[in-house]
């Protein structure tokens, strides 16, 4: 007989919270239940008593105080009499709620960021799967967010401090994105944000308020205000069908935007494509030239304005593999300097000067170069003890070998120049600081780092001869280099009434298509210094 009775077990009552013996029935049963959780059930069981079968479900549920929440898991089977119809019910329940705890945390773990309690990659990627499955019927957009020069907040400071930076970067996020955005960290100094609902203009608004909401607010770290500035990629749900293609675009965005000088948010174009096409093609034929000796080394006269000599030859790189169109250092060093392929072409210098300097020609006429070296090598551990040892093995004093660092590489890695520039001065070599005046705060910096020559950029040398600030500017620095015991180098120096000019403000050496054009360096270890017919720039008496 079919009763609609329920029956409790003593054991089930006792982990309801309920007295042994205590009478419950359903509908008390179901004030209980999680509320979220009871149209679930109650599904679960019609289906049960409509098919006859077995059935299963996890629900939450409140204990008899009222207050504790507990997770069950209940199998049941469904008895029926001869025609089909259910009779009864029975069915068991296990407490999992410990059980369940570590699997959310487990879930958790997985889909969370440790260290900024965000969206980690994957659970990020998902949304923006989620969010491509949507298309068309809504806009989206897709944001890459990168700190700034983070790699230097750990250098300065530490990692437990750029730590700090994040989990305050990420505070800040939040609270300057839109409602419904999903905010993540992909890794490293890398966020990504998924704006559901927002169209290309929006997005590029979003990035540039975030942009200067950085800007605006200095994080409280290390015991001062730290202004940290971000770099910003966006790309529009229309600008790729898939998530990798969205993921690529913005990321070529972002490298648009600290190409452009960091600081600043840039929207996905199609001609950013064309560019990064550039850049792997411009990288690739360096790296032929590189592998099948195409690469060559000029050599520039430095010359000393009170004597006329020859103080050194500084190297300069030229592509030479008879392929169109030609190009000029300035066409492919931008690009090589972002891709690793710099390491290997520095070292090609090196080893390639090094080499000149044991001709007989270089070895009688005592012969100096100097070498340009990029801010990835000034930052690559072991690179200043390498050079020394190349200049060993060859039997190379090292006094004969100096390496330029231009002022914007060395005023951003102060930590590397010095533990370079303490290797390459206990073993005899020569250091410059290349283009001085470019960089800004330049005095500043100057009396920290351990240079033996400072080169004053072109443009303060090119109108020298002329009234204005140009040559305040060169007096300026030739007094400050000359009380470091620093000598100074001019750059640019194209025409005659330049040397004059420079040798009244104090000015050491020049260098420029004036006093010298460069030429090959096969061909000047060959003729020697002979190479110039040369130009006395040595007033007469």
């Amino acid at each position: 007989m079919v009763t609609d009775a329920v029956v409790w077990s003593d054991v089930l009552l006792q982990m309801f919270g309920l007295q042994p013996g205590t009478s419950l029935d359903y509908d008390s049963y179901r004030k209980m239940l999680y509320p979220d959780d009871v149209a679930m059930i109650e599904r679960t069981l019609e289906t049960a008593l409509r098919t006859g079968g077995p059935f299963s479900y996890t629900h939450r549920m409140y204990l008899a105080d009222g207050a504790t929440l507990r997770v069950f898991e209940c199998y049941g089977e469904v008895f029926t009499d001869s025609a089909g119809r259910p009779v009864r019910v029975l069915g068991t329940a296990h407490d999992i709620t410990a059980m369940q705890r570590v699997q959310d945390k487990l879930v958790r773990l997985a889909e969370r960021d440790p260290l900024t309690d965000l969206p980690n990659r994957r659970a990020l990627l998902a949304r923006l799967d989620d969010l491509l499955r949507e298309r068309p019927e809504k806009f989206g957009a897709l944001l890459l967010i990168d700190i700034d020069n983070f790699k230097d907040i750990n250098d300065v400071y530490g990692h437990a401090v750029g730590d700090d930076v994040l989990r305050v970067l990420a505070r800040l996020l939040l609270r300057e994105l839109p409602p419904g955005a999903v905010l993540g960290r992909l890794g490293g100094d890398e966020f990504a944000v998924v704006l559901p609902g927002t169209c290309a203009d929006d997005a590029l608004a979003v990035a540039e308020a975030v942009c200067n909401a950085a800007v605006r607010t200095p994080v409280p770290v290390a015991g001062t205000g730290l202004r940290v500035t971000l770099s910003i990629g966006a790309a529009s749900l229309d600008a790729g069908d898939t998530r990798d293609a969205m993921l690529a675009h913005a990321d070529l965005a972002l490298y648009e935007a600290k190409n452009a000088g960091r600081n600043r948010a840039r929207l996905y174009l199609p001609e950013h494509y064309r560019h990064a096409v550039q850049r792997v093609n411009v990288v690739t034929r360096v790296r032929r030239a590189l592998d099948e000796g195409q690469m060559r080394l000029d050599a520039q006269p430095i010359i000393d304005l009170s004597t006329g000599g020859v103080v050194s030859y500084e190297l300069l790189i030229r592509l030479r593999d008879s392929r169109e169109p030609t190009l000029s250092p300035a066409d492919f060093l931008p690009t090589v300097e972002r891709d690793d392929l710099i390491g290997d072409l520095d070292r090609w210098v090196v080893a390639t000067a090094t080499a000149a300097l044991t001709h007989p020609m270089a070895m009688t006429a005592r012969m100096r170069f100097d070498i340009n070296i990029s801010a990835r090598s000034l930052e690559s551990p072991g690179f200043g003890d390498w050079v020394v040892r190349t200049l060993n093995t060859a039997g190379i004093e090292a006094s004969r070998l100096g390496l330029e660092i231009t002022e914007t590489a060395a005023i951003t890695n102060v930590a590397a120049v010095r533990h370079l520039a303490g290797t390459l001065r206990d073993a005899g070599c020569r250091l410059s600081l290349d283009d001085f005046g470019a960089g800004f705060g330049s005095f500043a910096y100057l009396k920290h780092l351990p240079f033996s020559t400072v080169k004053i950029a072109g443009d303060f040398v090119r109108q020298a001869d002329r009234d204005g600030a140009d040559p305040v500017l060169i007096d300026a620095v030739v007094r400050a280099a000359h009380g470091l015991g620093m000598r100074t180098v001019a750059e640019s120096v194209e025409h005659a009434a330049l040397v004059p000019a420079l040798r009244m403000l104090g000015v050491d050496a020049g260098q420029g298509y004036h006093l010298g054009r460069p030429i090959p360096l096969d061909e000047l270890v060959r003729r020697g210094p002979d190479a110039w017919q040369g130009i006395d720039v040595v007033e007469p008496s």
